[in-house]
């Protein structure tokens, strides 16, 4: 348990060392898991061993942060940190997304060229180890990538809240020169830019591999005030959005368990069925990706609500039934 503790009172040194504005007692708590008192005698451990940490007013209350960083000592990384860096790294290259491993790759060298040698040769036999003995199964399927200068262009502009420009091409509809506001970036099955509408501020997405000429423009561009794209992306059950929908799935028993283990969506919620099965409830958009993955599920997922959900995985069945009848001849 001494050495758990130990463990968590440096954890919690790194925490205030990387935070350029400091962490206050509540913060501590709510990062580190552990209830206010505790964060408090946690605060004070850190304080005896690091004597320059600065204590800074923020009315009503107080932060401590470390400034000028850890010791290389006291920042290395384990076996597994430095494992999950290179597996990540690994999943976004075998992903077509060679310009986000490459970044991944670059820290990890960085991060070793940090290190004591004598680190480095303690964790090396475990780390190839661990290499090869976990891996990461990559899904079938399209994986468009994103070129490094357009991410490169794109993080420009909404570093700089400048406008984006870009020709945007659809199948079957002429290119179009489109200028935005940009918002972020969403990775996924396919990337996509989220931008606002310079003149309704509505919220769209365009796939990154569809856009040419990409450039920052001249002027400001903001994304609405309010804004966030962590909550715009947990809207939808995929990347597609449309409109918010209350999803009502049922789970054949013999899929109930497997069901409950899945994250399905940040608003899901099981009932429990008398017959074993499952209820399964979320509020989302993209009916057509959640269509295409209940494909997977097969006789043992019934769609209750809604209706639409219904009417697009109705069409495509129909879609796959008439691919297959040509096929046949």
């Amino acid at each position: 348990m001494r050495h758990d503790k130990a463990a968590m009172v440096i954890d919690l040194a790194r925490r205030m060392a990387a935070s350029a504005e400091g962490l206050t007692i509540d913060e501590m708590a709510r990062d580190m898991r552990v209830g206010r008192r505790t964060a408090e005698r946690m605060r004070d451990a850190v304080l005896m061993l690091f004597p320059q940490v600065e204590e800074v007013s923020d009315p009503p209350s107080k932060r401590w942060r470390i400034r000028g960083g850890l010791s290389a000592f006291e920042q290395a990384p384990t076996a597994t940190e430095m494992l999950e860096l290179a597996k990540a790294a690994s999943a976004l290259r075998a992903a077509g997304e060679p310009a986000r491993a490459a970044a991944l790759e670059a820290l990890e060298r960085k991060l070793k060229a940090a290190m004591r040698s004598t680190t480095l040769n303690r964790m090396a036999p475990d780390l190839e180890a661990l290499v090869r003995a976990e891996t990461i199964a990559v899904q079938a399927g399209p994986r468009p990538s994103a070129d490094e200068g357009l991410l490169t262009a794109i993080r420009g502009a909404v570093l700089a809240q400048q406008p984006l420009g870009f020709t945007y091409s659809r199948p079957g509809a002429e290119p179009r020169r489109r200028t935005v506001a940009p918002c972020g970036v969403m990775f996924g099955r396919a990337n996509y830019l989220v931008a606002a509408d310079r003149e309704t501020g509505r919220i769209q997405t365009f796939r990154l591999d569809r856009m040419t000429h990409v450039a920052p423009q001249d002027g400001v561009a903001v994304p609405p005030a309010d804004f966030d794209l962590g909550v715009f992306a947990s809207q939808s059950f995929g990347i597609y959005q449309d409109e918010i929908e209350d999803v009502v799935l049922r789970i054949a028993p013999e899929g109930a368990a497997e069901a409950k283990s899945w994250r399905w969506h940040p608003t899901q919620s099981f009932e429990d069925q008398a017959d074993g099965a499952v209820i399964v409830r979320f509020r989302a958009s993209g009916m057509r990706e959640l269509a295409w993955h209940l494909f997977t599920w097969g006789e043992q997922a019934m769609i209750l609500a809604p209706e639409r959900l219904k009417a697009v995985m109705a069409g495509e069945l129909a879609a796959a039934g008439r691919a297959l009848d040509a096929a046949r001849g």
